[in-house]
């Protein structure tokens, strides 16, 4: 295929192409820059493309492997690999809402709320939120599951009560 042929093909394909990014990126901004650095990576590769076969098929492979690539190296950027010899920053909470003025007297509020149930819902509920399973709690209270998860559920419930007006 001549250059000036491939140029049409990939002109004439350009509106869908577009379409196809927006599908991809869900951004006009995103999928001009996608469609842009399609059309850049074709160019540059036109002598890999096999005259009389699917050339639209190869634009879009083309560009679904570019945005697959950017989207696994923006997660890659993302991510936090912590180097520090005792892996500090990994032990500290994320995001927990509590580093803040507000989010102590959040914290106040939810233990007073706790803390002023009864000794029956409290304890299994203090012991959900501190990582036991339904049947850990239940064995190690000798209650019954159903009542265990009864229990919680109840006190679930009137935390989000007593505390809708800290959303």
């Amino acid at each position: 295929m001549k250059t000036v042929d491939f140029t049409q093909h990939l002109l004439s394909i350009q509106t869908e192409l577009f379409r196809f990014a927006f599908k991809l990126t869900a951004d006009r901004e995103e999928a001009n820059d996608l469609l842009q650095e399609t059309s850049l990576k074709a160019l540059d590769n036109e002598e890999k493309f096999t005259p009389d076969t699917n050339f639209k098929g190869w634009m879009y492979t083309i560009m679904r492997n570019i945005f697959i690539n950017n989207y696994r190296k923006t997660v890659r950027d993302q991510t936090f690999v912590d180097q520090t010899d005792n892996l500090f920053h990994l032990n500290l909470p994320q995001d927990s809402g509590f580093d803040s003025t507000e989010g102590a007297y959040d914290l106040k509020e939810i233990h007073r709320i706790v803390n002023a149930l009864p000794k029956d819902y409290r304890v299994p509920f203090a012991m959900y939120v501190s990582g036991f399973k339904y049947r850990e709690i239940a064995e190690k209270l000798g209650l019954p599951l159903g009542t265990v998860k009864s229990r919680i559920f109840f006190i679930r419930q009137r935390l989000q009560n007593d505390l809708k007006d800290f959303r």
